[in-house]
C-alpha cells in the first residue's frame, strides 16, 4: 500500500497544498464545524485583542486533516498579525529556531506544524522563549563562553501535533490552551462540501455534497480531495454538473464505499480476519503481513475504523469486531469474539 498515493489518505500531498489555499477559511466566521474549539477561540482572541496582548500560546492536536493549520491561520487573521509558518522536523539546530524568533514582531504568530518532532535541543531554546520572551545563546568556547539572553517581542506559538502523547511535558505545559480537533458531522461535511464547490466553480447539488461530505471520514482535506476527482469525472461524463447520481458512480470507480472505506481500509480488515482469524494480532504483525509502517496504520488507517467500531485496541493486539465482519459480507463466529480489555491482560499475564 502505497501510503503517499492513497485518495483517503488525510496527511497533505503537493496538490493538495496549492488547492488548500484557495479554500481554506479566512476568519472564524467562515470556519465550518469544531464549534466548541471555535467559541473557546472567539473569546480567547475578543479578550486578547481588548488587552492589546498577543494570544495565549495554543496547541492543536487531533487526527491529520481536520483544520490545525487553517485554525492558526484564522487565528493570524482574527489578530490581525503576521504568522511564520514552520514544522517539527524542518528546525533541526537552535540556531535555525533562534532565526525564526529573532524575525518576529510584537503579537506575532509562530505557527510548528508536527511540534511533537522538535529534537531536545530546540525544545531547550524554545521553553524561555514560550515563558519569558527571552532568547538564551551561549557566546564563545571553553572558559571563556558566557550565557546572553536577548529579549524577544511578545508573540504567540501555535503548535499543531497528531501525536500528543509523543510531547514532552516540560513543552506541553507550556501551552496554556489546548484544544483538540474532532472527526466532523456529515452536517458540517456537506457544508464543506458545498462551501469548496461554490469556490471552485463546480456546480454541485445539495445530494452529492450530502453523499461526498458522508464518505470523506470526517475529514476536510479528504472531502477536497474525493470534491476534485468527483469534478474530473463528471466534466467528462456528466457535463460538469455533479447530481447524487455522478457522485455514486464516480466514487464507486475511485472504490470508496458508503461508510468512506478505500480498498486499502478493507485490506487491512480482511488480513486481520483471514489471516489471524479476527484477532488479537500485534501492531508489528499487523504492518509486516500489509508491507505497512507501523505509524502509518496508528495514524492514518486506525483512527477511523476505531470510530466506526470496527476495531478493538487490547493488550495483546487489534481485534476486527462483529461490525467489521458485517461490513465485508463476512461470517461471524463466536471463536472471533473480541475479548474484554481485562480477560485480554489476564491471558497476556499467563503467556
Amino acid at each position: 500500500m502505497d501510503d503517499e498515493a492513497r485518495l483517503l489518505n488525510p496527511k497533505p500531498d503537493g496538490e493538495d497544498n496549492q488547492v488548500e489555499k484557495s479554500l481554506r477559511p479566512r476568519n472564524l466566521a467562515e470556519f465550518i464545524g469544531q464549534e466548541r474549539v471555535v467559541a473557546q477561540l472567539r473569546i480567547a482572541i475578543t479578550a486578547a485583542k481588548g488587552r492589546g496582548e498577543p494570544l495565549d500560546h495554543t496547541l492543536f492536536y487531533g487526527p491529520p486533516g481536520l483544520g490545525k493549520t487553517s485554525l492558526s491561520n484564522v487565528i493570524a487573521n482574527e489578530m490581525g498579525v503576521k504568522i511564520k509558518v514552520t514544522s517539527g522536523p524542518a528546525i533541526e539546530r537552535a540556531g535555525d529556531l533562534a532565526a525564526l524568533l529573532t524575525n518576529l514582531q510584537k503579537n506575532d504568530v509562530l505557527f510548528i506544524d508536527e511540534v511533537h518532532r522538535l529534537n531536545r535541543a530546540v525544545e531547550e531554546v524554545l521553553y524561555p522563549a514560550m515563558e519569558d520572551y527571552a532568547l538564551d545563546l551561549i557566546v564563545g568556547k571553553g572558559p571563556s563562553a558566557r550565557n546572553l539572553r536577548l529579549k524577544l517581542p511578545r508573540f504567540t506559538t501555535i503548535g499543531a501535533t497528531t501525536r500528543l502523547a509523543l510531547l514532552t511535558s516540560p513543552l506541553r505545559d507550556r501551552f496554556v490552551a489546548p484544544h483538540r480537533l474532532e472527526f466532523y458531522s456529515d452536517a458540517a461535511m456537506c457544508e464543506i462540501v458545498t462551501r469548496s464547490a461554490r469556490i471552485l466553480g463546480m456546480p454541485t447539488s445539495a445530494e452529492a455534497a450530502l453523499e461526498l461530505g458522508r464518505r470523506a471520514r470526517g475529514t476536510p482535506r479528504i472531502a477536497n480531495r474525493l470534491l476534485r476527482r468527483v469534478r474530473d469525472y463528471a466534466q467528462v461524463v456528466a457535463d460538469g454538473h455533479i447530481d447524487l447520481a455522478v457522485a455514486r458512480t464516480a466514487l464507486a470507480q475511485l472504490e470508496v464505499d458508503d461508510l468512506g472505506l478505500d480498498a486499502n481500509d478493507r485490506r487491512l480488515l480482511r488480513a486481520i480476519i483471514e489471516l489471524f482469524n479476527g484477532g488479537p494480532v500485534g501492531l508489528s504483525t499487523l504492518a509486516a503481513a500489509l508491507a505497512e509502517e507501523v505509524d502509518a496504520i496508528e495514524d492514518v488507517y486506525e483512527p477511523f475504523l476505531l470510530q466506526l467500531g470496527f476495531l478493538q485496541r487490547t493488550p495483546r493486539g487489534r481485534i476486527a469486531t462483529r461490525r467489521a465482519y458485517d461490513h465485508l459480507g463476512m461470517p461471524f463466529t463466536e471463536k472471533t469474539q473480541p475479548l474484554s480489555d481485562e480477560s485480554s491482560a489476564q491471558q497476556g499475564r499467563l503467556f
